[in-house]
């Protein structure tokens, strides 16, 4: 198994749909980067977020996830209180190959800033938005940047292809259209 580098996921992308809109190039200029890196491809956070409030005292429970626990906004950037988190969804469409298990890695303008993203793997023939988390750890409100660069996607490629896939088990968050909470 090893690390995929910029030609291979140009390809992937422009040949296969695998990452839709795809941007070739780093975008850089007055924003956080996003686009096609070296050995990875920025993806960018979209304008739809969950903002996490305690209003109605609800518990977060991933087992029975109550909608109170959250209100929707769509924003041009999103404020996070303090100790607090977002859920958010990636402005790409992913579609990830048999053989392909992909990781996120936060962007390290937010990790400095004291924001945490959390993406948990795209298994293989896993496809969808991708449901991205953010944590404010810091005591004041911070800023999130809608359709900017949020996470880093490597992609891993298996020298056979796996013996079930995410879409072989029909798993719950296949095919995810807007930023999806917890399902059990």
């Amino acid at each position: 198994m090893g690390i995929k580098p910029d030609h291979w996921i140009r390809k992937m992308a422009l040949e296969h749909g695998m990452i839709e809109p795809f941007v070739e190039n780093q975008v850089r200029e007055g924003v956080i980067s996003f686009g096609l890196s070296s050995y990875g491809y920025d993806m960018r956070v979209a304008d739809e977020y969950k903002v996490f409030t305690n209003v109605y005292s609800a518990v977060v429970d991933p087992k029975n996830f109550s909608p109170q626990s959250f209100v929707d906004i769509q924003t041009d950037n999103c404020i996070i209180p303090p100790n607090s988190f977002v859920l958010a969804r990636s402005v790409e469409y992913f579609r990830v190959p048999r053989t392909v298990l992909c990781v996120c890695l936060g962007k390290s303008t937010y990790a400095r800033s004291g924001l945490v993203v959390n993406v948990t793997p795209f298994e293989p023939e896993w496809e969808g938005y991708v449901t991205i988390e953010i944590s404010n750890t810091t005591p004041l409100p911070a800023k999130v940047y809608s359709n900017e660069g949020v996470s880093q996607v490597l992609f891993f490629e298996g020298d056979d292809a796996c013996e079930v896939s995410y879409l072989d088990r029909k798993g719950k968050y296949q095919g995810q259209r807007g930023v999806t909470p917890p399902r059990l």
